[in-house]
């Protein structure tokens, strides 16, 4: 009893400081910060970052239309990869990262998708799309890559994906079928958007069997550098270097590629990554659902794009069917984990979005 009362006089000393009032020793407690400080300055962060990946990654759509309303679109994508995949594999580097050569192939293969091709039509058909419209239509990655998957053998449609599927066709079809029935640059566009979206998710699908790096930020990296160079090579053999009047570039344009440099690359993608630290990563993957959202808003309140009932209902068929085809995924991954097309979708979306 005596070795306990002992400890328990250690314990209370070590917990704050003793003085004595009226010849009695008093020990007062350490003050502190009240225990809800922290939770509360955690909440803040956690809004913050989430915050930025659901509306800095919905408006770089918009910075991508102003970018490239004065810069050759070319051109606008390469230096913005160049100096984007020049961040980030910096920011590899120093953490130790060492690409070799087959991990450099790989990067060329899979920046030929995701940028040269992916980016390339996507920077070239907002010169003709409205932003929120190209986010719209970029969103239909995750019906391509459930068709691919499901077209090499390597995932199976479930019910709720085939309905997924069903509704985002509805919901494409929506936005393009005015546009099929009138011969101009902005149907060249839609179509650009498409081809793009179905060659980013042809990247995603043949990922696994490229030897990427391990590495997070290097599998970013690679893959945005060796694009910006494709890009670069692309723009001037088109002769968009040629054509660009650097003169002529407004400050809008600079600032919406500032703004993709800096905010797209490097601020959200801080965000994103500091974010799968701390919660589920099921609901960092939930900005996949708010960018379009963020980029038809935005693009209606500061580029005066149409809102029309169509966007609106196509707008949603479209965020229905990602729903869908995502629960029907986890649907199948839950009964046959093998089944599945583990492909790491969410690196990619980062990519597409971080760079």
């Amino acid at each position: 009893m005596h070795f306990a009362q002992s400890e328990r006089i250690v314990a209370l000393l070590r917990s704050g400081r003793m003085i004595n009032i009226g010849g009695r020793p008093v020990i007062v407690p350490k003050p502190g910060k009240p225990a809800n400080a922290h939770d509360r300055t955690h909440a803040i962060q956690l809004a913050l970052a989430f915050v930025a990946i659901y509306v800095i990654w919905g408006s770089t759509y918009l910075a991508i239309r102003y970018a490239v309303e004065t810069i050759p679109p070319l051109v606008t994508a390469g230096i913005r990869h160049s100096i984007a995949g020049g961040i980030l594999l910096t920011w590899a580097w120093w953490r130790g990262f060492r690409p070799t050569r087959q991990q450099w192939i790989a990067g060329f293969a899979l920046g030929a998708f995701f940028f040269l091709i992916g980016h390339g039509t996507l920077h070239w058909a907002e010169q003709y799309v409205g932003s929120g419209l190209a986010a719209l239509l970029i969103a239909t990655e995750p019906m391509f890559i459930l068709v691919l998957g499901w077209m090499m053998g390597r995932q199976k449609i479930s019910l709720l994906s085939a309905l997924g599927l069903g509704l985002g066709v509805v919901g494409v079809a929506m936005l393009t079928g005015v546009e099929l029935t009138v011969k101009g640059s902005s149907l060249w566009g839609l179509l650009a958007v498409l081809l793009g979206s179905l060659s980013w998710s042809f990247g995603v699908v043949i990922s696994p069997r490229l030897k990427l790096p391990a590495d997070a930020l290097g599998r970013t990296a690679l893959p945005t550098l060796c694009g910006a160079a494709m890009l670069l090579i692309a723009a001037g053999v088109t002769g968009e270097f040629q054509q660009t009047h650097w003169s002529s570039i407004t400050l809008r344009s600079i600032f919406g590629l500032g703004y993709l440099i800096t905010f797209g690359s490097v601020v959200a993608f801080t965000a994103y990554t500091w974010l799968l630290q701390r919660v589920p990563p099921a609901l960092v993957a939930t900005h996949t659902y708010a960018n379009p959202v963020v980029a038809v808003i935005l693009g209606w309140l500061l580029a005066h794009e149409p809102l029309s009932l169509r966007v609106v209902l196509a707008s949603l068929a479209i965020l229905g069917a990602i729903v869908l085809i995502r629960r029907g995924e986890r649907a199948a991954t839950a009964k046959n984990p093998q089944a599945a097309l583990v492909i790491g979708k969410d690196d990619a979306i980062v990519a597409r979005n971080a760079s």
